[in-house]
């Protein structure tokens, strides 16, 4: 179980670093991080990770389909690890 939530953690400051350094390419105007990419971040446990670095980063939060992804995203992730710890 310890190993589990060390890779949740792991895969969560992924995402949220992730999503830091998709804003920093924009503002540079270099190549993105595909929104695919992000999302299956947030679909592998990660959907914590992606939320705080929308809000920390201000990142993606006026563009709501990939917000109604991320909430499909999320209920996957819940799913994961639903299984994960009953399974």
């Amino acid at each position: 179980m310890e190993t589990i939530l060390w890779a949740v953690a792991i895969v969560n400051v992924a995402g949220f670093a992730a999503m830091g350094i998709d804003k920093f390419c924009a503002w540079r105007g270099l190549r993105r991080i595909p929104e695919a990419y992000l999302l299956s971040i947030a679909a592998f446990t990660g959907a914590p990770g992606i939320w705080l670095g929308t809000i920390a980063f201000r990142h993606k939060t006026v563009k709501s389909t990939f917000r109604r992804k991320l909430v499909a995203a999320t209920l996957v992730n819940v799913l994961w690890l639903t299984l994960a710890y009953y399974g």
